[in-house]
């Protein structure tokens, strides 16, 4: 089978390793890839957003199966454009993408359907926005409505720093996905994200695992694209995944069949683990970042031949199996990330880390210049390790690190700590 991964990142780049070792693989490329990539597939330098660029490839390649990372190409519609020329693809149609490209649309569809979620009001402009902000006081949640990478939602706990965030989106600072803002209510608990494959009909449960948001120890700062990751999730419980799956899943799957936008691709839930059961924080429509490195160190099935079913509708005939090991990822970002991070330092030891049984370094944002390996993003690298328990997996990521001589970057030294408490109880 001719694989195109389409994205760049760590996701991607685990995403990448996973699939090389499938014995149906022939050929694998990504588009654009990076140079850890770049150690498991042919990279070609193509734009994720210029989607006859893309189809022109698959044609000239002979492709088979196109998986789409990251989401910007989704909700572009890139899977559209890709079957209407008779391609495979795993990811979701543009309509069935605004599950993650308007938090308007997902939480009108938790409405509809009785999705439990925070209560929540939409606006267009700043002083109704404001007015309701005031009125149900704090703490409370502001989210631009559109994708920001990351970056769009503020949990304020005092009235001005939510104003301040309504006032931010419609000024401009997240362009046009901050014309529309939802402002909700703030769900008390412990955050963890689930993953199910699916193929318009079936959700095929995909693992749990539980992010770093802020960007300081101690969930201290602002938040980020995620600065750590470990899996299993010790919150999600077989009760608590039941009750997902149930309450959560199995009616956003019908309500999205019913509107006409049935699902295919990964649907990954935030949720918050909430005294009163799971509640949806958002959806996102493709594999998380950086969840997905610490979701492929666990898994012990074909990773081709899962996204393969899901996208030809066959997952009533898949199961996965997981390794009973835990995994954790520690994220080194750039100086300056989450707000500007510095970019063009060169990094050394990556190898040296990588050596250890049991230990992956994937890129996130690197990139090759005079030969040497230098930071070309704010995530940078994900250093990624397994172990009996989480505390044993933190301990090797850590080591693997000490390797790394980058003076240039910085990362949470307390990634896991939450599931290391449980452990230690």
């Amino acid at each position: 089978m001719n694989v195109l991964l389409i994205g760049s990142g760590g996701r991607e780049h685990a995403l990448a390793w996973k699939m090389a070792a499938s014995p149906v693989l022939t050929k694998l490329y990504c588009a654009p890839g990076n140079p850890g990539i770049a150690n498991v597939a042919t990279c070609v330098e193509l734009d994720p957003s210029d989607h006859a660029q893309i189809i022109a490839f698959c044609k000239d390649k002979s492709i088979d199966f196109v998986v789409v990372g990251p989401e910007a190409p989704l909700v572009a519609g890139i899977a559209d454009d890709l079957r209407a020329e008779g391609f495979s693809v795993f990811g979701p149609s543009k309509a069935a993408a605004r599950l993650e490209g308007s938090k308007g649309f997902t939480k009108d569809l938790c409405a509809r359907f009785n999705i439990p979620t925070g209560a929540y009001q939409r606006f267009t402009q700043a002083d109704a926005a404001k007015a309701y902000v005031r009125q149900q006081g704090a703490p409370i949640v502001v989210k631009a409505d559109g994708l920001a990478a990351g970056k769009g939602v503020v949990v304020a706990f005092e009235i001005q720093e939510a104003l301040d965030a309504v006032d931010a989106c419609f000024e401009g600072a997240f362009g046009g996905a901050g014309a529309e803002v939802v402002v909700e209510e703030y769900l008390d608990g412990e955050e963890a994200s689930f993953f199910c494959l699916c193929d318009g009909k079936v959700a095929l449960p995909f693992g749990t695992a539980q992010d770093h948001k802020r960007v300081g120890d101690g969930d201290t700062g602002v938040n980020t694209g995620g600065m750590g990751a470990y899996s299993p999730a010790p919150v999600m419980s077989q009760e608590i995944i039941d009750r997902t799956m149930r309450e959560l899943i199995e009616p956003t799957m019908r309500g999205m069949a019913e509107i006409g936008a049935p699902f295919s691709g990964v649907l990954f839930a935030g949720l918050m683990i909430t005294k009163d059961g799971p509640k949806l924080i958002e959806y996102n429509t493709r594999f998380g970042d950086p969840e997905t490195q610490v979701l492929m160190l666990r898994l012990k099935d074909d990773l081709l031949l899962l996204l393969k079913a899901a996208a030809d509708g066959a997952l009533d005939q898949m199961s996965v199996r997981w390794s009973d090991d835990a995994a954790l990822t520690v994220v080194m970002a750039a100086k300056g990330y989450p707000t500007s991070p510095e970019k063009g330092s060169i990094i050394k030891g990556v190898e040296a880390a990588a050596e250890a049984d049991a230990v992956e370094v994937f890129h996130a944002g690197t990139t090759l210049k005079d030969g040497d390996l230098v930071a070309n993003g704010g995530r940078v690298l994900n250093v990624t390790a397994s172990g009996k328990t989480v505390q044993l997996a933190q301990e090797a990521a850590y080591k693997a690190i000490s390797k790394i001589d980058w003076p240039e970057g910085f990362y949470r030294r307390d990634i896991g700590w939450r599931a290391i408490e449980r452990e230690r109880s």
